[in-house]
Parts: C-alpha cells; sequence; structure tokens
C-alpha cells in the first residue's frame, strides 16, 4: 500500500503540471479565435467584449486554467466558441479511438513479441538480421510516410484493405490503420523481445533447466520466455496510452472520425477549448495506465516496489 500510494501522489503534480503546460501552450497560439470564428465579417467591439469575458479570455492565464480545472473536475470540459459542449462533441469519437489503439496494440503485441522470440533464438541467423533491419527501418521512418505508402500499395494498388473510413467496421475499416500507427511501438517490442530473450538464455537457471534434461520447449516456453516477457508487458501497457494520444497523424490519413481527426480539425478552427479538452482526458489515460502498470511491475518484481 506505501509503495501504491507513493506512485499515486507522484502523479497527482504530474498531471497538473502537464494539464497546464497544454493549456498555456494552446491558448499562447497566434490569433484571436473569436475574430477567427467571425471570418471575414468584423464583430462589434461589445460583442468581442461579451465573448472573451465569457470565455475569460481576457483573464490571466493560471486563472484562466484553475477555472477550467475546477469545471473539469465536476465533468464540464467547456464548450467549442459555437457553444456546443465539447463531452457532447466528443461521444461518438472514443470509440473510434479506441477501437483503433486496440487493433494496433493487439498488432504490436503478436507480431512483435512473434518477431522478437524469432530473432533472440536465432541470433545472428538471416532471420535475426531481417528483424534488426527491418525494425531500424521502420523506426527511421515517419508515421506519415509509413501511412500514405501502406494505403497506395495495401489498400489502392493491392485492394487488401479499405483505404478510408469506418464503413467496413471493426476490425476491417482498422486493420490498416491498426497497423500503420502499431508499427513504430511494434520495432521496439520486437528488439526488446529479443534482446531479454538472449540475455535470459545465458542465464544460470536455463543451464540448470538443461542440465536437468528439460525438452527445449519447455525451457524456452516456460523459464526464458517467461522472464523475458517482464520489460516487454510493461512497455505495452505504457504504449497503449502512446497508441491513444499517437492516433492523430493516422486518423488524417485514413480519414477516421476519432478524437485524433477532431483535434486536427480544432487546431485549424483555433478551438482551444476542445483542443485541450481532448489532451487533458488523454492525458488522464496515459497517467492511469503508466500508474496501473507500475503497480503491476511491482507486483511482478518485489525488487522495484522496495527500492
Amino acid at each position: 500500500m506505501r509503495y501504491a500510494l507513493h506512485r499515486l501522489l507522484q502523479a497527482v503534480p504530474v498531471f497538473f503540471v502537464t494539464t497546464f503546460l497544454i493549456y498555456a501552450m494552446v491558448f499562447a497560439l497566434p490569433g484571436d479565435p473569436i475574430v477567427a470564428l467571425a471570418g471575414d465579417k468584423p464583430l462589434p467591439d461589445e460583442v468581442l467584449h461579451t465573448l472573451r469575458e465569457r470565455y475569460h479570455l481576457n483573464d490571466p492565464l493560471i486563472v484562466q486554467y484553475g477555472i477550467y480545472m475546477l469545471n473539469a473536475f465536476q465533468g464540464d470540459l467547456g464548450e467549442t466558441f459555437t457553444g456546443q459542449p465539447v463531452s457532447e462533441l466528443l461521444q461518438g469519437r472514443w470509440s473510434v479511438t479506441a477501437q483503433l489503439a486496440v487493433t494496433a496494440w493487439i498488432f504490436e503485441l503478436v507480431v512483435g513479441i512473434g518477431l522478437g522470440v524469432i530473432a533472440g533464438l536465432r541470433r545472428g541467423g538471416i532471420a535475426d538480421t531481417a528483424v534488426l533491419a527491418g525494425t531500424t527501418f521502420v523506426i527511421a521512418v515517419p508515421v506519415f510516410v509509413v501511412g500514405y505508402t501502406a494505403q497506395i500499395t495495401l489498400g489502392l494498388n493491392l485492394s487488401l484493405f479499405p483505404t478510408a473510413g469506418v464503413d467496413e467496421g471493426w476490425p476491417v475499416s482498422y486493420l490498416l490503420p491498426g497497423m500503420v500507427l502499431g508499427s513504430f511501438g511494434l520495432a521496439y517490442v520486437a528488439r526488446l523481445t529479443r534482446t531479454s530473450l538472449i540475455e535470459n538464455m545465458r542465464a544460470d537457471y536455463i543451464r540448470t533447466a538443461r542440465a536437468k534434461g528439460l525438452r527445449r520447449r519447455r525451457v524456452i516456453g516456460r523459464h526464458a520466455l517467461r522472464n523475458s516477457l517482464i520489460p516487454v508487458i510493461t512497455f505495452l501497457g505504457v504504449d497503449f496510452g502512446n497508441l491513444m494520444a499517437g492516433a492523430v497523424v493516422t486518423e488524417g490519413i485514413f480519414n477516421l472520425p476519432g478524437i485524433g481527426q477532431q483535434v486536427f480539425q480544432s487546431i485549424q478552427l483555433q478551438e482551444g477549448p476542445v483542443v485541450v479538452g481532448i489532451v487533458t482526458v488523454l492525458v488522464m489515460i496515459f497517467i492511469l495506465v503508466n500508474l496501473l502498470v507500475d503497480l503491476l511491475y511491482g507486483v511482478l518484481d518485489p525488487r522495484i516496489r522496495r527500492g
């Protein structure tokens, strides 16, 4: 309980500092959102003053942030400059991003661990070299390049996957964007599994298991791989929050109506309350997932919670 409380107390300042920085950066963007809302039509000074007072744009930044957080803790994420509640705007979009993140996470889990095990058991061979080269390439190439290339090649030219939208439902419509979104994390999962497995295969307990005459499959599956997956599971747990937050580019490429696409559109329209509302929820998800993984890691390895 002391370990859990310590980790929880560490998460509180992280949440407030992160959300304040996000709030400050969003509302420090150049331009007046009220003027941008009017477009080419000039607004009377009285209207501008009234709207700025309504959205607290004339208050100091720290006061604006304090008012926003008090409302957020009551479930009010604010409203757009057209008067629509942010929570209402996001109701139909969370499920799209969640399904995309789950698809990408499963892709990382299955393919990443599989490639890592193959590379680790065949260290120095053709398979190991191919996995290392392929993961290096994926890490080096920006996600939007991978996304457009996969969309053109696998979607348009080969017609293996839908290229845009969610008309086919889950999982069909989410397979290609999920693979694109999860490709970066997959590279790290494969490399981490490979390195951890190689290290454990050299351990004394593996030599002891072999000396007892245990079959190779049991030595690898029950002993080496089981211990090798502890850091991998930690990474996968933390990365789920990254997938939720990193869907902006992928949803834009594949025209998925999720929160990532909404963030992109809101930035273009200078809808600061929408951007802050979405990112605040994403920060909460990310911190909660990190906290849960941290606690589970302490359960798996007692040395962590004693440190």
